[in-house]
């Protein structure tokens, strides 16, 4: 690498699997993936950066639906791999589960100071009307934004549709429309008008710079459970009874609210006495966990279910599998789960 290039700023681009890195074949109209070494060709306008690009892809690309702990861990393990190299990263992924992915990606680096941009498009890159482009453009221009030689946005983020979200609070809305992400409870990071507008106040910035550090460890014997008016009890009884189970994510009604069964209540409290935690997150789409609001939850309280607070649900089965694969006892697997680590949750 030449002294010019080195003054240069050094994106890297991740092509994990995922619908934007599809063109159409020009002779039948079939899609076929996208040659990423050839990325400057397909989208000619990422030469007017004066940035150094370079592109690692994931071999095979894996649809989103796929994706595993074990592609959050090889995904980590590219960026520690590569983190000195470049000043911000870019992974391309499916949308399906990107927000799974975010979430997942937070709680493994430690120390992180440099952007990790998730994004995809719902229309191949490779069409006519694609977002794929924009949302590639912008999340590169993103990626590689300093200020006083630091990065702009040094967080796990998804860019989506002219905004930067915080990776952990992203939750995929929409399968047919553009805006195909939001964050309810939690502002963008940024929004990409003529100019992109970023809101510092909503950005953590680390104090002290210390070492990047990743932890690929996740406990996969988990499960979400969401709570329906007439769930069954031998259904319900039989998934706490799973062999090996760990933990569960509760999906309950409003700020955690389940009715009030005493069969119900009695089978999350042995499953709690047994070492299984039991997180309890809002089906709705905006608001927090509030155990004890209501007659409801206040059980749930009682039998020592652990409050998701704001989390959404994405953000609270990674934490939760994460801590597992801490080796941590249940009791501090709990303390942590109440502890904001990385931005998922609001004190």
């Amino acid at each position: 690498m030449t002294k010019t290039e080195q003054r240069k700023p050094s994106i890297l681009i991740i092509y994990t699997g995922g619908t934007i890195g599809m063109v159409q074949h020009s002779l039948n109209g079939t899609l076929a993936p996208v040659k990423f070494d050839q990325i400057k060709e397909e989208v000619p306008e990422l030469n007017k950066f004066n940035y150094n690009i370079k592109t690692i892809t994931f071999r095979p690309a894996l649809d989103s639906s796929n994706i595993t702990p074990a592609i959050w861990t090889k995904i980590a393990k590219t960026i520690e791999k590569n983190y000195n190299q470049f000043d911000g990263f870019v992974v391309l992924h499916g949308t399906d589960t990107m927000a799974y992915t975010a979430s997942a990606l937070s709680y493994m680096f430690e120390n992180l100071d440099k952007p990790i941009i998730l994004t995809g498009s719902q229309l191949p890159i490779g069409t006519l009307r694609t977002d794929g482009k924009e949302n590639l453009i912008t999340s590169v221009e993103i990626a590689a934004a300093q200020e006083n030689g630091r990065s702009l946005v040094p967080e796990v983020c998804v860019y989506f549709d002219f905004k930067l979200y915080r990776g952990n609070r992203t939750v995929k809305r929409d399968a047919d429309q553009f805006s195909a992400f939001q964050s309810v409870n939690y502002p963008e990071l940024a929004v990409a008008g003529v100019d992109i507008r970023f809101r510092k106040e909503f950005i953590h910035y680390p104090e002290n710079k210390g070492i990047l550090k990743i932890n690929t460890r996740f406990d996969d014997h988990v499960v979400i459970l969401r709570i329906f008016p007439g769930i069954n009890q031998k259904v319900f009884n039989a998934i706490f009874s799973i062999p090996g189970l760990k933990g569960i994510v509760l999906e309950t009604f409003g700020t955690g609210n389940v009715p009030t069964s005493r069969w119900l209540i009695n089978c999350i409290r042995k499953a709690i006495k047994n070492g299984v935690v039991v997180l309890n997150v809002t089906q709705c789409e905006g608001g927090r966990v509030s155990m004890g609001q209501y007659e409801t939850s206040l059980e749930l309280l009682k039998a020592g279910v652990v409050s998701g607070k704001d989390m959404t649900t994405e953000a609270a089965i990674t934490k939760l599998m994460f801590l597992l694969g801490q080796e941590l006892s249940a009791e501090q697997v709990e303390l942590y789960l109440n502890k904001n680590l990385c931005g998922e949750i609001s004190d």
